[in-house]
């Protein structure tokens, strides 16, 4: 693919993405990817350029994030050919977990993986929508770690530049789309 269709695509997606002034606080810009979801286009496009990224980090096992990491990762998995794991708020898996705290602009908030998911030495990639503070990303990684994975990379939808927490990662970071 040229560097000019992929900027084509990319501006396409980008289209896709629905600006919602306000939401969920006045003052916050909302990027709504409910609209990339459903386009016959925009949708296929995102996971196919995702995916490409993907295989430089050479999963053994995709985890997505609670929940709008589920969509993106489930065909990342299937296209890779690999497991996929679910890392969940406190009290929705069943069964032993390893589990961490962390910190939000609001509070605190405890994240969980089955203690089944991971196996020790598997390679990981963490897949979530939007990359903001970073908060739920590296305490998805500490979780991974907890449960002997390796974590080669990290993969976002949309990255707000504005917070860098793109700099507070120590594996590489993919974003689709950034603002």
């Amino acid at each position: 693919m040229t560097a000019e269709r992929k900027e084509e695509i990319l501006k396409y997606i980008d289209n896709s993405i629905k600006r919602v002034p306000d939401f969920p606080k006045p003052g916050v810009l909302f990027y709504d990817i409910s609209a990339m979801l459903s386009d016959r286009y925009a949708w296929p496009l995102a996971i196919s350029l995702m995916s490409k990224e993907m295989g430089n980090f050479n999963p053994d096992v995709v985890v997505g994030i609670d929940a709008r990491g589920f969509i993106f990762a489930a065909p990342l998995s299937i296209n890779h050919g690999c497991g996929m794991a679910l890392v969940r708020k406190k009290g929705k898996i069943p069964g032993e977990t390893f589990a961490q705290e962390y910190s939000l602009e609001y509070g605190h908030n405890t994240l969980e993986l089955s203690k089944l998911s991971i196996k020790e030495g598997q390679k990981v990639v963490i897949v979530d929508d939007l990359l903001a503070t970073g908060g739920t990303a590296l305490a998805t990684i500490d979780l991974i770690e907890k449960a002997g994975g390796i974590v080669t990379g990290v993969m976002f939808a949309l990255e707000l530049k504005s917070f860098k927490a793109r700099e507070k990662f120590k594996v590489p970071v993919y974003s689709l789309m950034s603002y």
